[in-house]
């Protein structure tokens, strides 16, 4: 199920994201991070796997991504908080895209200050569409 505050349609994922794009990908679970890859491995897509989330904003900004996709449940520090902290780089800050445990952690997507986010498991269609609202919110 993909959530934001917009309308997402595959025509928005190909206008959005037609072309190359650095993505952070935030998880410490590998089959998390091999369904994020299998859906976005398109287009020549950077994908930029990081598994520390106390740098994950250093990362954001030292690869000057065009989005970040987090886990809501990575290592001690959590999505939230990784959320948090990439949206304090201010102008420099990708949208970021939450990948929630269940339904009812949209309020907390919300509140963390997220772009948009998928609840697990998602279909690959479903994270493109997502990423694609994202990226152009943050157009």
């Amino acid at each position: 199920m993909v959530l934001t505050g917009r309308p997402c349609t595959q025509r928005t994922w190909l206008g959005t994201l037609a072309g190359m794009s650095r993505i952070l990908i935030v998880t410490d679970e590998p089959w998390a991070r091999n369904e994020v890859h299998a859906a976005l491995s398109l287009n020549d897509n950077v994908l930029i796997d990081h598994i520390d989330p106390a740098t994950a904003a250093d990362t954001a900004a030292d690869e000057s991504v065009d989005a970040a996709i987090v886990d809501l449940q990575v290592g001690a520090m959590g999505g939230m908080a990784i959320t948090r902290s990439i949206r304090a780089l201010g102008d420099a800050a990708p949208p970021v895209v939450l990948l929630l445990d269940r339904s009812a952690d949209t309020f907390l997507a919300g509140r963390a200050g997220a772009a948009a986010w998928v609840v697990k498991p998602f279909a690959a269609y479903e994270l493109r569409d997502a990423l694609a609202a994202a990226i152009g919110a943050g157009a």
